[in-house]
């Protein structure tokens, strides 16, 4: 008797340790049935991978810089602000057009004052929150709207006249897919392999833990944020470079798509749970759904936002649903 009860508890155990495992990696899936249907219904959506790919480097980090905050068991607003802010700041000491700055023509100096400005902001930000003690939402929503601001006082017109190299980082495909690439894997190995990354995920788990087996959680969200700026400013490198000159609207509306990037990838809402490469995956499901819908005949340009907003509400009803059902398998496997 004593061991059916064992062969059967080993069974139920397995079938809940593979569904865990489904449920952590649902992204392919998922995205395995996006390209079907993209395939089937809009297939001049693939008449370019390269182009799919180069479009979603922006987001791509955009999504890398909200994920870390999430599993630290914080999130970032303003990504998507400061990856405008940091663009325009430096196209207007960059650039030649008329009512430019046009301080410096050095693209090393370009490329120094953009990851500045993009650290700064990130640290400010990390300061505000770990000392301060201010709610992540408020801070950055109040960044959001105070960096979307500046960059439209600063300049409504394109900024022209960028020194070549400085926009062939961004404008260089392949360049800036392998860029994209090895900033997942770098964070991906540091995430798993290293003392940060196991911190973060502490963090994210447990901040009063995390304090309690001697983490500095303090430096440690600052560090986050730091890099989540530094990530939101290549960003804003990398769109300059897409479209070889600054628009007004750079990097406005970014942050949900990159939130729903993260979260349909299976970063968990409240930290401590998820893979990189699972936000990988979110990145390209993303994207491919934002091209087919330019591509699409019967879908108008003034529809896309409202699409997008269905994508994050979907992408938020996916992860309530995979907690529920990771909540059940866990109490189901405690009695």
């Amino acid at each position: 008797m004593a061991t059916d009860q064992g062969f059967i508890g080993r069974t139920v155990g397995d079938r809940d340790d593979v569904m865990l495992t489904l449920l952590d990696n649902m992204i392919w899936p998922i995205l395995a049935l996006v390209l079907l249907g993209v395939l089937a219904f809009v297939p001049q959506t693939f008449r370019s991978a390269q182009l799919i790919l180069w479009g979603a480097v922006p987001i791509g980090l955009l999504v890398l810089a909200e994920s870390l905050c999430l599993l630290s068991g914080h999130f970032d607003l303003s990504i998507g602000s400061i990856a405008g802010f940091s663009a325009m700041f430096t196209g207007m000491i960059l650039g030649t057009c008329p009512s430019c700055w046009s301080l410096t023509t050095s693209p090393w100096i370009g490329f120094a004052v953009i990851l500045l400005v993009g650290s700064v902001i990130g640290l400010v930000n990390g300061v505000m929150i770990a000392k301060v003690g201010l709610n992540p939402f408020l801070q950055t929503l109040a960044f959001l709207i105070i960096f979307e601001g500046a960059k439209t006082a600063m300049q409504t017109q394109p900024v022209t006249g960028l020194p070549l190299v400085y926009t062939q980082v961004g404008g260089t495909p392949r360049f800036a897919i392998g860029l994209m690439l090895v900033a997942f894997l770098v964070a991906g190995l540091v995430l798993r392999y290293t003392s940060f990354g196991q911190a973060v995920y502490a963090l994210g788990s447990s901040e009063h833990s995390a304090r309690e087996v001697g983490i500095d959680t303090e430096r440690l969200i600052i560090l986050i944020y730091t890099i989540s700026g530094v990530l939101s400013a290549i960003a804003g490198l990398m769109l300059t470079g897409f479209v070889g000159v600054v628009p007004p609207l750079i990097g406005e509306g970014l942050v949900f798509q990159a939130f729903a990037g993260a979260v349909i990838g299976g970063i968990s809402l409240f930290g401590g749970r998820g893979k990189i490469t699972g936000a990988l995956g979110g990145v390209i499901l993303i994207q491919v759904v934002q091209s087919a819908l330019n591509n699409s005949p019967v879908i108008d340009a003034t529809q896309i936002q409202m699409i997008n907003g269905i994508v994050l509400l979907l992408a938020i009803l996916l992860y309530s649903t995979q907690s529920k059902i990771r909540a059940r398998i866990l109490a189901s496997g405690a009695v």
